[in-house]
């Protein structure tokens, strides 16, 4: 890397704090002392050696001193993410000015429609000199003096403040022009891709030129490498916080309704105001993106902090109600434009299901972006379908197959009537008809299930299981209670209830915000001081998304540890009910937990993504230890229900018949060590979507060419972690298929391999699926084992914080201050 030297004789009273910051090595003190007034190139000058009298100041070339030093990092790699997923530069840009153009139209042909069209002309109820012709569009629009004249008070502030607020838009539009341009520049010089090669590249790939860009460019200066962790927490910041907010039951999301009970209530207007109160805006309790206020981090100021809150989240509450008119009107107008079309070409639509917005954040990880999360619940919709097809009432089957039948009957007639004379459609009315009885035909089939079902709601919820990976414990064996079903029919609802909540919610998210998050003021604040933790080179940060096992972790989520003598000594009996090894106990308690296991699979989730990422040393033992219990279990040779390890791949051998294979050579391999293994092509040959045709016998390169020639022809921008990965379960089956192979790729980091495979792009979806059949047998065993009868049956839907801080006393007094996590902060080891 070229550079220009420039030596510089100090001065006495010039630079005199930059000269003792540099000596120090200390970059924070560096930029607490610039505070973003300072060159790029000054600070990213070279330690001065202390017997010089000289400083020595290291001026980067002009392409790579652009972008060191980036003050708002969050910002920067949250829009080079979306940069990725957008394909680019002039698809962003065409995207954003194509939404200007619509808000215009839908307010310009909306005030047409009311007030420049004489509908009674149109429907031929007044009489002009034309009626006795045919009436053109024309005769039925207004000239443009009387159109300007019908405009009353009312539509000139609707215009008004519709006028103000695309202008604001537009300002954000060109500011984001200026933003993604700086990011075409990086994408183009820094990392080296042009916007044509965004869809032939994987985001992990991308991830990792940035973190080789780090040490040239220094973007962070608070640390010469930044991990895949900390590119995550930076664009995950706020979304973590709302992950684990939801995990906890903190947001108040549920209502209770006369009549119809318990409902969840997520919108995207609640959603918005939600995170304008608590994240980024003006009186949030951030700072700035990476840092919260001060004052949230003392406990004496909880009360202080608890009552400003509150009063921000009435002032929200009350501009809601204000606004109430205007947000409703645009509600229903956008809908109306944007589902018109398509309810009239496909009535059913509104039958289809939907990942509900609350299911979104109920399923997703810490630390999992928004393409991993697409992927993994686009996997899951087609069985999430099926299970919730499967329940069926017999009186609504009884009044549906009569609705099609008498509107089937009615509109069979008419359409032979017109198709018998066209002038039939000239008759008042009977085009309506005709579109009516077609959406009740539509809609009342939705209730009639099909007869080619079968009733297996266990094994389906299972295979959704496999996807989403997450479930509450009330679920397993109850798969086919109408209670479990209706609370899966929260996370995915039906696309006409989404609509209907979107309509609704300018007028319940007033009383949400003024009624129930008001009262949850003090339980925020206390969260924010709790679940907090700073972390040097990334900020502040919510603690749940460190994954830390041991802070937040749940003993019922976590395995044995085991000694290497307790290995090969201490063996499990029939029913894995009797091990002399030693629990290891987190240092959670139920106000620090995360719920439902969340921790634990995000971690693993997070492991397998990023299979470079070197894990902190509590991380690393519970990957083990897991990885240690795979390889007991393959070793102990039973093959049953009785091995969790063989139960959980009798449950993945039900997502279909590409898994049914795999699994089949799992354990016909394991039960025959000399046997040879398929070839991938042959176990994957009947997978959904994937070609018949074998691949050649030689085949691991021809396997990955094809794989990886048809995921670019499908977009690499929205693949799941990389294409290589040896933490893989199909690593270790490429290996050979020994019992100490696939122990290891089971949850392990691959180092005891040293050939370097291809894994396909579709299989590393089979492996954390596996992992979670895994992780929920084992910890559904432990609480079997242990007799936590109680927790086995307790649901999140159950549970409030008020409930959870009632049985803990001394945790609702006192609280816990700020969570410090001890590999997180060089500050912080210096302090221990």
């Amino acid at each position: 890397m070229k550079r220009d030297t420039v030596i510089t004789c100090l001065e006495p009273n010039r630079r005199a704090q930059t000269m003792t910051a540099v000596l120090d090595g200390n970059y924070q003190q560096l930029e607490h002392y610039s505070d973003g007034n300072e060159e790029a190139g000054d600070e990213d000058g070279e330690e001065t050696p202390q017997e010089s009298g000289v400083m020595i100041h290291v001026v980067p070339e002009g392409n790579k001193a652009r972008w060191n030093h980036i003050e708002d990092l969050d910002s920067f790699f949250t829009r080079m993410y979306h940069y990725h997923q957008k394909h680019g530069f002039a698809c962003m840009m065409l995207q954003e000015i194509f939404e200007l153009g619509q808000f215009i139209f839908v307010v310009t042909f909306s005030t047409f429609l009311f007030h420049c069209v004489d509908y009674s002309v149109l429907f031929r109820d007044k009489i002009t000199n034309s009626t006795s012709h045919k009436i053109s569009i024309g005769d039925a629009i207004l000239p443009a003096g009387k159109c300007a004249e019908s405009l009353g008070p009312i539509t000139w502030i609707c215009i008004l403040i519709a006028t103000i607020f695309w202008i604001l838009r537009a300002v954000k539009v060109l500011y984001h022009l200026t933003q993604f341009w700086d990011i075409k520049l990086f994408f183009n010089i820094a990392l080296k891709i042009e916007d044509c090669e965004l869809d032939n590249l994987t985001w992990h790939e991308v991830q990792k030129r940035v973190r080789e860009v780090q040490k040239e460019q220094e973007m962070c200066i608070h640390k010469r490498e930044l991990t895949e962790l900390d590119i995550y927490h930076r664009i995950l910041r706020f979304k973590n916080y709302m992950v684990a907010m939801i995990n906890k039951s903190l947001l108040p999301v549920r209502l209770k309704i006369p009549v119809i009970g318990e409902v969840i209530f997520m919108t995207r207007g609640l959603k918005y105001n939600m995170e304008l109160l608590l994240f980024w805006g003006p009186w949030s309790p951030f700072e700035n993106n990476w840092h919260l206020k001060e004052d949230y981090k003392k406990l004496n100021k909880r009360q202080e902090l608890a009552r400003s809150l509150s009063k921000h989240i009435l002032w929200v509450g009350v501009a809601n109600f204000m606004l109430c008119p205007l947000i409703l009107l645009w509600q229903i107008l956008y809908s109306f434009f944007n589902y018109g079309e398509i309810i009239k070409r496909e009535p059913g639509t509104l039958g289809t299901r939907m990942w509900s917005l609350y299911g979104r954040l109920y399923l997703r990880h810490f630390n999992e972006l928004d393409h991993e999360l697409n992927a993994r619940l686009n996997r899951a919709y087609r069985p999430a379908s099926k299970y919730m097809s499967i329940f069926t009432s017999p009186i609504m089957t009884v009044i549906a197959k009569n609705v099609v039948f008498v509107a089937g009957s009615i509109l069979a007639v008419l359409i032979i009537l017109t198709v018998y004379d066209e002038d039939v459609l000239t008759v008042e009315h009977v085009l309506t008809t005709c579109t009516v009885l077609g959406a009740m035909v539509a809609a009342a089939r939705a209730f009639i299930p099909d007869e080619n079902l079968v009733w297996c709601p266990e094994t389906l919820l299972t295979a959704v299981l496999a996807h989403t990976h997450y479930r509450p414990d009330s679920w397993r064996g109850h798969a086919h209670t109408q209670s479990t079903r209706a609370q899966v029919a929260q996370l995915f609802q039906y696309r006409a209830v989404h609509l209907l909540e979107e309509l609704i919610s300018p007028l319940l998210t007033p009383f949400i915000l003024c009624f129930h998050m008001r009262q949850r003021a003090l339980d925020i604040v206390d969260f924010y001081r709790n679940f907090t933790l700073e972390v040097t080179g990334v900020g502040d940060v919510c603690s749940f998304a460190q994954m830390d096992v041991r802070k937040h972790g749940n003993p019922m989520w976590q395995t044995m540890a085991q000694s290497p003598i307790e290995d090969h000594s201490a063996g499990f009996d029939n029913n894995y009910g009797n091990e002399p090894e030693k629990l290891h106990i987190p240092l959670s308690n139920q106000y620090t937990q995360a719920e439902d296991g969340k921790t634990e699979l995000s971690l693993i989730h997070f492991t397998l993504t990023n299979p470079e990422w070197k894990p902190p040393s509590h991380a690393e033992t519970f990957v083990t230890a897991l990885r240690e219990r795979a390889k007991k279990e393959v070793t102990e040779g039973v093959v049953g229900d009785m091995n969790p390890l063989y139960a959980s791949l009798n449950s993945l051998s039900s997502l279909g018949p590409g898994y049914n294979d795999l699994v089949s050579s799992i354990i016909r391999s394991t039960m025959m060590r000399e046997t040879s293994v398929p070839s991938m092509s042959n176990m994957f040959s009947n997978h959904p979507g994937m070609s018949n045709t074998s691949a050649p016998e030689d085949g691991a390169g021809s396997v990955r060419s094809d794989f990886t020639s048809r995921a670019v022809r499908r977009g690499l921008n929205k693949t799941e972690g990389p294409l290589h990965n040896e933490r893989s379960l199909l690593y270790g089956l490429q290996q050979g298929m020994s019992n100490q192979s696939l122990g290891a790729s089971v949850f392990g980091s691959g180092h005891e391999f040293s050939n370097n495979i291809s894994v396909p792009i579709e299989l590393t979806a089979a492996d954390m699926s596996l992992s979670t059949l895994y992780l929920h047998e084992l910890h559904h065993r432990q609480v079997r084992r242990r007799g936590y009868q109680e927790m086995a049956t307790r649901s999140i839907w159950q549970r409030s914080p008020v409930q959870e801080l009632a049985t803990l006393p001394e945790v609702r007094q006192e609280r816990a201050p700020l969570l410090l996590h001890q590999d997180s902060s060089i500050r912080n080891n210096r302090d221990s």
